[in-house]
């Protein structure tokens, strides 16, 4: 494509990174306008993910790049964290990835994850939970993810695994994570102590430490729980588990420990 057009969709080719997608906003602000874009459509240089969203012909992008849309074109406070960020760290490499895999998206309270992502077939399930588990503290334990033309928002390892205990048991298993925190091995216990000081969830708190120290992981000698709001009062996570006294919540009987009747 030549003249003024072809100018156009080379220097936008050159802007956009292989492999996200690109949402019309971000399209106009950067002269391709949405009768352009149907130009460019008709001529297979874009193609429709879904409405007000494109992708470039030939790529297929993978969540990762509709991510990337999310935080670096429409500004959203929406990161990848839970179990999904653990399997791309390496943390959780037994468990499944794939087709049936589930992607466990985050956001702050009252941020909507937009229709052309979920809508979209990405190969994988789309969990999202807008949460207030570190309210008013959005980027508190996120870092970035190099996936080579661009990078996304994800939870570090101390956050993602909170973020696990947040969904248990509704959405994981106290098993699975259970197994996810055994290894945990190095986790930064500076990072440990400050996301716990601002978790706004009890249940949270209690199950990382509970977990943590029947895991023995040397980073946890260092946390200094005095600065913890563990809050008051007993939490049950099933009826007839193991009640820790420490803690003072009742969990799954999967480990040895003494059941306390009525707990």
């Amino acid at each position: 494509m030549s003249g003024p057009t072809g100018s156009k969709i080379n220097r936008l080719l050159r802007i956009w990174p292989s492999g996200t997608v690109a949402v019309l906003p971000w399209l106009e602000k950067n002269g391709v306008y949405q009768q352009l874009v149907h130009e460019y459509e008709k001529t297979s240089w874009l193609r429709t993910v879904g409405r007000g969203a494109y992708a470039r012909e030939g790529d297929k992008p993978e969540w990762t790049g509709g991510l990337y849309a999310i935080q670096a074109q429409m500004d959203l406070a929406i990161h990848a964290g839970g179990k999904t960020e653990l399997q791309m760290q390496g943390y959780a490499h037994f468990l499944p990835m794939g087709r049936n895999a589930t992607i466990s998206l985050f956001g702050n309270p009252g941020v909507k994850l937009p229709a052309w992502f979920k809508q979209y077939r990405w190969g994988a399930k789309v969990r999202y939970a807008a949460t207030s588990l570190f309210a008013g503290q959005a980027d508190q334990g996120l870092t970035k993810k190099d996936l080579g033309p661009y990078s996304i928002k994800i939870s570090a390892p101390e956050r993602g695994m909170m973020e696990v205990l947040y969904g248990v048991p509704q959405v994981d298993s106290y098993e699975e994570a259970r197994l996810l925190m055994e290894g945990l091995t190095t986790l930064r216990p500076r990072v440990v102590q400050d996301l716990l000081e601002k978790c706004a969830s009890v249940k949270v708190k209690r199950l990382f430490m509970l977990l943590a120290e029947n895991c023995k992981h040397a980073w946890v000698k260092k946390v200094d729980l005095s600065k913890v709001d563990f809050g008051k009062g007993k939490r049950t996570l099933v009826k007839g588990g193991r009640f820790d006294p420490k803690y003072k919540i009742t969990v799954p009987n999967t480990e040895a420990g003494p059941t306390v009747a009525g707990a």
